[in-house]
């Protein structure tokens, strides 16, 4: 009854509706522009949500996240190129089919596993959110500090090649939320005597020089010829632009295995759609009948990491709405969405503004209709269209909206020149494999980590002790070193393997 109503807000109200119609279309553009993001559009787009109601905020972002991950596979499928991370897996086959005059059923295969991944992630979010958020309601402080730190380690433990540099970028992350004064006495803490800091810094200008303007930097510092147009490849039958239903059946066993796999990596902080889409690529690939064809062309190949890596956006929502902790990226700039808006994420979000969140999942199932038309219908005109845009226009125009992005959360030109501050460092970071998305989430967690451990030895005499006699933080603590122990072991013995004799 509630996804009904929040149906019924969506298509009842106008300026919202409109907002998810514009995040479809703007996140398919986005996804499809090579070293575009969907994080780098949702962080300079964040600043808007400051004059909008919540609901049509929170829709618009969070749309467009997802017909961004979508939205890669065009670039990766017509160009060789894929636009995101998560689309890094769908060049090997579906860039094979377009050498081959297929484009059309590449694109159309990789719609329909991006929609059906895409929906059931969703349904996954819808009712285990609830569930989670229905769990965790009685628990204290203790727990939630043991969850933060469980997210904390886990997020730095998986989203760099390097255990160290991923914990370190968590590290940075939670020390920056840490600048300004505190919460309890209201004494400054690390401000270097800089009035602009008692407050500390914004989330918008981290974000913007994080992942927008470090990102520019990346794509025009190395040495870099003119950008390459492509020759479209026309199909040559007109069948090569179609999928068949005989087609489709025998695409759907990959589809459903990577729509499961990509709901279990979302469900896992900081892990994401990159790592989601070549899993299922593999496990996919060495359980096809035809596994000799891919590589070469299987459209097969092309489901399955588009059903995985669309299917990791709902799941990986399911920690931010039951325990308030952000399991990825956008999701943590929908984290700082919710509190612009006075609305506290957690368990309790389903009973104090049960109507947002609501109305969040009905348009996130409507965004995915309308990205899956846009595909079908629009991909190849939209994949011409970029290619045909030189890169001497792309980026230029992207920094100067960053950097009016920046100035408008708060007109401040000091947030400018903390985001491009932040650009170089963020630069330096993509440079020696520091993760951004680490040091992002971190900063959005380190205040309530910090405020839940306060909490934590004020109930008790004991101290630290208390952690203790909480069996679920317990669980929690233990939960990362497991995982990093896996990790190192596996790191361990990975150079003792003899390398196979070349022929």
């Amino acid at each position: 009854m509630e996804l009904l109503n929040g149906f019924y807000t969506i298509f009842t109200t106008p300026e919202t509706l409109m907002f998810v119609v514009l995040g479809a279309v703007l996140g398919v553009i986005v996804g499809a522009v090579p070293g575009l993001t969907a994080s780098a559009a949702i962080a300079m787009l964040v600043p808007i949500t400051y004059y909008i109601d919540p609901l049509s905020a929170l829709a618009f972002l969070y749309v467009i996240g997802k017909a961004g991950r979508f939205g890669g596979s065009i670039s990766a499928i017509l160009f060789n190129t894929p636009g995101t991370t998560a689309a890094a897996a769908t060049v090997i086959d579906g860039h094979a089919l377009t050498k081959k005059g297929k484009a059309g059923k590449a694109l159309k295969t990789a719609t329909v596993a991006s929609v059906i991944g895409d929906l059931v992630g969703e349904f996954i979010l819808i009712f285990g959110a609830l569930t989670i958020a229905q769990l965790t309601r009685e628990l204290g402080p203790p727990d939630y500090f043991a969850i933060y730190v469980c997210a904390f380690l886990i997020i730095g433990s998986v989203i760099s090649d390097s255990v160290l540099k991923g914990i370190a970028s968590t590290l940075f992350g939670a020390t920056l939320a840490m600048i300004g004064l505190d919460p309890i006495t209201s004494e400054p803490r690390f401000d270097f005597g800089m009035v602009e800091l008692y407050n500390g810094f914004s989330l918008v200008p981290l974000l913007i020089g994080l992942f927008v303007i470090s990102e520019v930097f990346s794509q025009v510092f190395p040495a870099r010829k003119g950008q390459e147009h492509h020759d479209e490849i026309r199909a040559k039958n007109p069948d090569d632009d179609r999928l068949s239903w005989a087609e489709l059946k025998r695409c759907l066993p990959f589809i459903g295995r990577g729509s499961a796999i990509g709901s279990m990596v979302g469900l896992i902080p900081g892990v994401g759609s990159a790592v989601a889409c070549f899993v299922a690529y593999g496990s996919s690939k060495a359980k096809a009948p035809n596994k000799d064809e891919w590589g070469k062309g299987a459209i097969e190949g092309v489901a399955a990491p588009e059903a995985a890596n669309n299917a990791v956006s709902g799941p990986s929502m399911i920690p931010l709405l039951a325990l308030g902790v952000p399991g990825s990226t956008i999701a943590a700039m929908l984290m700082g969405v919710f509190l612009i808006h006075g609305i506290q994420v957690g368990p309790k979000i389903f009973e104090t503004s049960g109507d947002v969140v609501y109305g969040l999942f009905a348009a996130g199932l409507t965004g995915i209709v309308l990205y899956g038309l846009i595909g079908w219908f629009g991909g190849p005109l939209i994949g011409r269209v970029i290619d045909k845009v030189p890169q001497r226009l792309i980026y230029p125009t992207i920094l100067a909206v960053a950097l009016i992005s920046a100035y408008t959360a708060r007109s401040s030109m000091f947030d400018v020149m903390v985001a491009c501050l932040f650009g170089l460092i963020g630069y330096f970071m993509r440079t020696l494999n520091f993760s951004p998305a680490a040091t992002i989430i971190a900063f959005v967690l380190a205040p309530g980590a910090e405020q839940a451990l306060r909490q934590s030895v004020l109930l008790t005499d004991d101290g630290f002790g208390i952690f203790l006699t909480r069996p679920v933080a317990l669980v929690f603590f233990a939960i990362p070193l497991v995982a990093i122990g896996i990790r190192i072991v596996a790191r361990m013995r990975a150079p003792k393997q003899a390398p196979e004799p070349q022929t």
